[in-house]
């Protein structure tokens, strides 16, 4: 039987997928096209609304190819599953398997029972009372390349008024730090030499009812500790959460890259109190201070919503400010949208959306400004590339050095600071999940070219 994968939304619904392509080839499933395959799995996200708009539109897409195999079905999963449920079952009648964040771990026994009874439907949307442990399914699937991903915890307890995250992913389960530490270091075993801690909020795991009395902080040292493991990272931070210990980690271990993700959303104390968020821009900033006192060279990137209920020009001239006052190395930035049950969607005051088109503009423009010249200040250091894998840019194409580097391949990695990095390295076969030692020629809009040291 053959499958194959869509994926939309954040890094955890990557891993879940990761997860459930592993655990289907452990099966005996063969991944495939989607014109050839006997279920297509989506799994989606609606923490904004275009996201999930694009579900719709590519289970219309996908219903010719499932037509065309007798018996072939789709599977929606993820967070507009947990939202919609069976409600796709009505709209699509392709779709045969619904299943929530926490129905994962059961998805992959469902589908072999779907292509057994062709009549059946199954909504996996319930959620647990307890992290659902399952099996990381590794040892019979490809070994992971030089980066991998691992769940800590699933859900969020915070209810920001904007973010539909509770509603469906649930509230707060921290996984057992002994399983956490297993499946990292089978990972490492199997050649992963970067590690990605993943949760709703890191900085509160272990906090919840859940937890086996380990700290996060505890847990990055019981990471950090692992042999063969050369970076370590995590996402994503809640401010109003994050430790001393973890503030002091970032000075203290060597494998815990310099770079964090700290989402920040709107510069006026005003709306971040609307919003829900339970800490204010001195909290942020001494967090930043005590963050660069920790790792003078730590890279900072965030998320920041424009146009949220009630956003006037001052407020959102004060996020303006709060940029300028930490100059973020990158942002994700998006324009307020209405997510159903959530308290912001029942605020009265809304932002035209010319306004808040307006309002996005000006603050991408101005973390352009913000990245080109942190990567312009890359230019002429020596760095560390992992390499994930080829570059898109062939090697001649970068610098215009085909002369010189004959022979040469492009190598596509990111440096400790999280920047994109193209290294030309010498023809010596397959990079990947190799540290490069590399110098930084030339910086784009985006990225950095490199040469091997």
């Amino acid at each position: 039987m053959n499958f194959h994968i869509v994926t939309f939304g954040c890094q955890m619904n990557a891993n879940d997928s990761d997860w459930l392509a592993r655990a289907l080839i452990e099966r005996g499933f063969t991944p495939t096209g989607p014109e050839d395959a006997d279920v297509v799995i989506l799994n989606t996200c609606s923490v904004r609304e275009k996201p999930e708009l694009k579900v719709y539109s590519e289970l219309g897409r996908i219903k010719r190819f499932l037509d065309e195999r007798p018996g072939a079905f789709a599977a929606v999963g993820g967070c507009v599953a947990q939202q919609i449920g069976a409600g796709f079952f009505g709209r699509f009648p392709f779709v045969r398997l619904v299943f929530g964040t926490d129905g994962t771990a059961h998805a992959p026994r469902a589908i072999e029972r779907l292509l057994q009874e062709r009549d059946l439907r199954i909504s996996l949307i319930d959620f647990t009372a307890a992290y659902p442990e399952r099996d990381p399914a590794l040892d019979t699937a490809p070994a992971p390349g030089a980066q991998a991903f691992v769940t800590i915890m699933q859900g969020c307890d915070n209810y920001c008024a904007y973010c539909i995250v509770p509603y469906t992913r649930g509230r707060q389960k921290s996984r057992a730090a002994a399983a956490v530490l297993a499946e990292c270091r089978r990972l490492v075993e199997l050649g992963a030499r970067q590690i990605t801690l993943l949760g709703q909020n890191v900085n509160s795991y272990g906090l919840d009812k859940h937890g086996d009395g380990t700290t996060f902080a505890e847990l990055l040292r019981g990471v950090a500790a692992i042999d063969g493991l050369d970076r370590l990272r995590f996402t994503t931070s809640h401010p109003k959460d994050i430790a001393d210990e973890v503030i002091a980690a970032f000075g203290e271990l060597p494998t815990l890259c310099p770079h964090l993700h700290l989402p920040l959303q709107s510069g006026s104390d005003r709306i971040l109190k609307a919003m829900g968020r339970r800490y204010d821009m001195a909290r942020y900033l001494s967090i930043v201070e005590r963050l660069r006192a920790a790792r003078p060279d730590i890279a900072l990137g965030t998320d920041l919503i424009v146009g949220f209920p009630g956003e006037t020009d001052a407020d959102f001239e004060q996020t303006l400010d709060a940029m300028r006052t930490v100059r973020f190395e990158s942002s994700f930035s998006f324009r307020y949208s209405d997510r159903p049950g959530t308290r912001a969607a029942r605020l009265p005051v809304k932002v035209p959306e010319e306004v808040a088109a307006d309002r996005l503009l000006r603050l991408q423009a101005l973390q352009d400004g913000f990245t080109s010249e942190a990567l312009a200040h890359m230019v002429g250091r020596d760095i560390a590339v992992l390499v994930e894998g080829p570059s898109k840019k062939s090697a001649p194409n970068i610098h215009g050095r085909a002369a010189a580097t004959g022979g040469a391949t492009s190598w596509r990695g990111h440096d400790p600071y999280n920047h994109v990095v193209n290294v030309v390295c010498a023809a010596s076969g397959d990079r990947t999940g190799t540290t490069v030692r590399a110098h930084v020629r030339e910086a784009k809009k985006h990225s950095l070219l490199a040469t091997e040291r």
